[in-house]
């Protein structure tokens, strides 16, 4: 079974706003096997953050059903992810729970948190900014 590493970004211009994903995937040589981008209509930064996540777990999961290590630069949906800290709004409830039966169809899923300067969040924060530019 492959590692495979999945970096996902979501934001919006405004919050909320319109918003947009960007996800770039890695295989266990830091080669970029898979990127996406795409809007995703009227949302808010932490809803995008996860619609990122749960987006990128169903592309992951055309190139393997092993090991994820995902990197985020959402404190927020890492921390919630993990069980750290709890769910108080309802539709990042309904995302969350979304996002844990995706990881079903992995053997693990591992959850990082990265800085904005990371080299690869900032490619994914590139994509999403190029589809709410419509590029």
């Amino acid at each position: 079974m492959k590692e495979l590493k999945l970096f996902t970004d979501g934001g919006c211009r405004g919050n909320p706003g319109p918003g947009a994903i960007g996800i770039v995937i890695l295989d266990e040589g830091n080669n970029e096997i898979q990127s996406f981008k795409t809007c995703i209509g009227h949302t808010t930064n932490n809803r995008a953050e996860y619609h990122a996540l749960i987006k990128g777990l169903v592309l992951v999961a055309s190139h393997t059903h092993g090991i994820i290590h995902c990197y985020l630069d959402s404190e927020l949906v890492v921390n919630q992810m993990v069980g750290c800290w709890q769910l108080k709004n309802e539709e990042l409830r309904v995302l969350y729970h979304e996002a844990k039966h995706k990881e079903q169809m992995f053997r693990k899923v591992i959850y990082n948190h990265v800085r904005r300067s990371n080299p690869t969040i900032q490619k994914a924060d590139k994509l999403l900014n190029e589809a709410l530019d419509g590029r």
